[in-house]
């Protein structure tokens, strides 16, 4: 049986809202394992829904590629492959750096503090060795260039990846044996998004990406 926690699911969320988050947790973090192929009776079974929302959380997790549709062979969880994980962190680093042009303008002291704030979470969720909490704070960190951005295409875009990354942060954590990223991990990261030099930030932007990456990789060959 799959469990997840529901009350930290927001209510206002419509019932598929809520299913397409459970299911998006539990591929996440491992439950539902990559590659699995999932049949509607018992995933409805399983979570304790109906068909018809279970059926519109499923659309929505093939659209932003965490579930695959094959004919003829029904719907299966993406598997992690190297390759993937090179394009969706290229991808990834094209869109920080379109962020942070667009924001640069825009930080302000009270943009700052906020910054601060999610590191400040970041290191609690890190020093309490809960893993998922620091996941989900470290993509809280850094949607903040994309919520400062302005650019609700951005924004689209970083939501459409979270779950992907996701699944990434599950995989470092493992290959690193640690629960969350190294506590001084973003030290360089707030620097730079405080500084005074975006070129200077855009080059931080590319290596920070690749923080631990090819250790990830290792592990999943």
């Amino acid at each position: 049986m799959f469990s997840t926690d529901i009350a930290q699911i927001p209510a206002r969320q419509t019932l598929w809202e809520q299913t397409a988050q459970r299911l998006q947790t539990l591929i996440a973090n491992g439950t539902i394992a990559p590659g699995t192929r999932l049949t509607e009776n018992a995933l409805a079974q399983q979570l304790g829904v109906s068909r018809a929302p279970l059926r519109e959380a499923i659309r929505h997790l093939m659209n932003i590629g965490l579930l695959i549709s094959e004919p003829y062979k029904g719907v299966r969880v993406l598997e992690l492959t190297p390759d993937g994980l090179h394009q969706l962190y290229e991808y990834r680093t094209g869109l920080e750096q379109m962020a942070f042009k667009a924001l640069w303008h825009k930080r302000t002291a009270t943009s700052f503090d906020d910054l601060d704030q999610r590191h400040a979470r970041l290191l609690e969720a890190i020093d309490a060795g809960d893993g998922a909490l620091a996941i989900d704070r470290e993509l809280a960190l850094h949607q903040w260039c994309y919520e400062l951005s302005g650019n609700p295409l951005l924004l689209d875009a970083w939501s459409r990846i979270k779950p992907h990354l996701q699944c990434y942060f599950v995989l470092h954590q493992r290959a690193h044996k640690r629960a969350g990223p190294a506590r001084q991990s973003h030290d360089s990261y707030l620097e730079h998004a405080k500084g005074d030099s975006l070129e200077a930030t855009l080059a931080y932007i590319a290596r920070h990406m690749k923080q631990g990456f090819e250790q990830v990789i290792q592990t999943l060959g």
